[in-house]
């Protein structure tokens, strides 16, 4: 039985990631339809209230809530109370992701109520984060006790900021398109 339950556990957190990745694109395309005329506005918005809702339900928190069974699972099977330091450090940033998750939920929750407080540039800067935790998470998984935590620090900071700057020049790019 355990020997599925780490495929299980694999595929659930892809499906969650999948779901963080994309409940923000909608985010972003739901708030750039304020700018859109009537009906065009009205129209869209209410789609991707629709889009977010059934990604959010019937996607994103049951991935995320299966995944945190079967990963206590394993890590009660595997380790019981003996957990290893990357594991730790790996656990840390899956606590960080959740705390992402839930600031997602309070977004979701906004939008659905017509309540746009957060810019699509924030969006598109906010989705790049689930992309630092998830490099983080499979170098700390794949790599364990084979590099030391202060170059992955290290790595981790570089990477987010390399993110920052792509998302910038994509800001600037879009501005003398006209867009924002």
């Amino acid at each position: 039985m355990m020997k599925y339950i780490l495929p299980l556990h694999i595929i659930f957190i892809v499906t969650w990631f999948a779901g963080l990745f994309y409940i923000v694109r909608l985010f972003i395309y739901h708030t750039e339809a304020e700018k859109k005329a009537e009906p065009e506005k009205s129209i869209l918005q209410n789609q991707y209230k629709i889009m977010e809702r059934r990604l959010w339900y019937g996607i994103t928190w049951p991935s995320a809530i299966l995944t945190y069974c079967l990963g206590f699972t394993l890590l009660y099977n595997l380790y019981g109370w003996d957990i290893p330091a990357w594991l730790l450090i790996k656990l840390s940033f899956v606590f960080g992701l959740t705390l992402y998750h839930f600031q997602n939920h309070i977004i979701y929750r906004k939008l659905q109520k017509g309540n746009i407080t957060w810019s699509s540039t924030q969006l598109r800067m906010w989705n790049e984060l689930a992309t630092v935790f998830l490099v983080a998470i499979v170098f700390i998984v794949t790599l364990k006790d084979t590099v030391s935590f202060m170059w992955g620090v290290i790595g981790i900071l570089l990477f987010g900021f390399a993110l920052w700057g792509a998302i910038m020049i994509y800001r600037k790019a879009r501005e003398k398109k006209g867009e924002k």
